[in-house]
């Protein structure tokens, strides 16, 4: 007896946030879209004494630095354990400004004072500070990839989300394993959103991606995000984001695997895994695990 086929619709398996830059994120089982992107993520960063941001690349122990989301507070342990480090959500009165840089954009923080400091000075074992997104700053991405529209961002790398897809993982793990390697989990890729029900980097071609979205009285809703860069991956990925650590067999991977077949000339060669997207309709509502993805397929660029 033949059995239809049966269509399986894209749909979010997962959320994070990452309230500060390059720490460990925190899965969400639904979270509200903001301008600049999912609420808390990227709120904080930690800076050298120039002002430039710091991450993994430099510190990989930051990897160990646990946030959660308290009441009225981000709380910051290493490890889940030792002294916490609590930061109110609302911005102390009297925060002093601060030049700060991320990669090459300028803009001004909140330097979130010496206690702050010493926190997380003593957890990466480096001279550091700690600053907050200001809110009446406006960071925008680049106009290069958004087109026509003006996307804010906060302390992230260049866009507000990053998309990937469970497929893809699948597909890369798949050749880990020809090879030997242990197969990755997500974590390693940093997303904010995480998509199950499509083939392997679909997210390639993604245009906009609508999601059903719930609204504050319950009915559904569409928030809109739209796809605007590969997303090139650097020495992070060969981190476990537990440990901050590299697999002494395999330190190079998943970079050695993706060199094979994931290098893409829209970013000059760069190794891609996700895409980088920007917040079109939708703020004020919230995604949730679980939420169908209707994803709008663009191959212009090909």
């Amino acid at each position: 007896m033949a059995f239809p086929s049966v269509s399986i619709m894209p749909f979010i398996t997962a959320l994070f946030v990452y309230p500060v830059k390059s720490c460990r994120a925190i899965a969400m089982t639904d979270v509200l879209i903001e301008r600049d992107g999912l609420q808390w993520d990227r709120r904080w960063m930690v800076v050298d004494a120039q002002g430039n941001a710091v991450s993994q690349r430099e510190y990989p122990s930051m990897a160990r630095i646990e946030p959660t989301l308290g009441a009225d507070a981000l709380h910051l342990r290493v490890d889940g354990a030792g002294t916490a480090l609590t930061l109110p959500f609302e911005t102390p009165a009297h925060a002093a400004r601060v030049p700060v840089s991320v990669w090459s954009h300028g803009l001004q923080a909140l330097d979130e004072g010496d206690d702050a400091a010493r926190w997380f000075s003593d957890a990466i074992g480096a001279p550091v500070r700690l600053v907050r997104f200001a809110d009446d700053v406006t960071r925008l991405a680049s106009r290069k990839w958004t087109k026509d529209l003006d996307a804010p961002t906060r302390f992230n790398d260049e866009f507000p989300l990053l998309v990937t897809a469970e497929a893809s993982l699948a597909d890369l793990n798949g050749r880990l394993g020809a090879k030997g390697v242990s197969p990755l989990p997500m974590s390693r890729f940093r997303p904010n959103v995480v998509l199950g029900g499509t083939e392997a980097f679909d997210e390639d071609f993604a245009g906009t991606l609508s999601i059903g979205a719930a609204d504050g009285d319950g009915a559904r809703a569409n928030v809109v995000l739209r796809a605007v860069k590969p997303c090139a991956r650097c020495q992070i990925t060969t981190l476990d984001q537990s440990s901050g650590l590299t697999d002494p067999r395999w330190p190079h991977e998943p970079l050695d695997t993706l060199a094979a077949y994931r290098a893409n000339p829209k970013v000059d060669g760069g190794l891609t895994f996700g895409q980088n997207a920007i917040v079109v309709e939708g703020v004020g509502r919230r995604l949730r695990v679980g939420d169908t993805v209707e994803l709008e397929l663009d191959f212009g660029d090909e």
